[in-house]
């Protein structure tokens, strides 16, 4: 059986999302980019995901999706081995409504690392990470392939 290594995983990550499966496909994820304890994705605008027909802002739980796969994504990038992550804690503070229209991108950077838990920050955007849709800061535990700690 041949080893999974840290670059074959950052191109499995960097492919998982437009072709992968289950909610990120039904969104509409799009990688945009990934470095060490970095990540960002895109959700292109679809009126299919807003929260208001009549004004066209997007759903708070599309929002709420994007940010966690970003932060998902920002750990697994970081970790020295291949591995699973899973969301502990996640909180988000929506600081005004997504523009109907317009793709939502992400960015998240996870700034600490234990043996076993990440600690993220995370921002939504369309054009100015200044000026955030929503921020969030997330927890997550980390776990090798086997199931060990990370």
């Amino acid at each position: 059986m041949t080893a999974i290594t840290k670059d074959m995983f950052h191109q499995f990550l960097r492919t998982a999302y437009p072709g992968g499966a289950g909610h990120p496909r039904a969104l509409g994820f799009e990688f945009v980019s990934m470095d060490d304890n970095n990540g960002s994705l895109k959700l292109p605008y679809s009126a299919d995901l807003a929260g208001d027909e009549d004004t066209g802002v997007l759903a708070g739980g599309a929002v709420t999706a994007l940010l966690d796969h970003t932060a998902g994504l920002a750990v697994l990038a970081g970790m020295a081995s291949p591995g699973f992550t899973a969301t502990l804690d996640l909180r988000i503070d929506y600081q005004r409504p997504a523009e109907p229209g317009k793709a939502l991108i992400a960015e998240a950077h996870c700034y600490k690392r234990t043996r076993t838990i990440a600690f993220v920050r995370a921002a939504a955007f369309h054009d100015d990470p200044g000026h955030p849709v929503a921020t969030a800061q997330a927890t997550f535990v980390m776990t090798e392939l086997d199931g060990s700690a990370a």
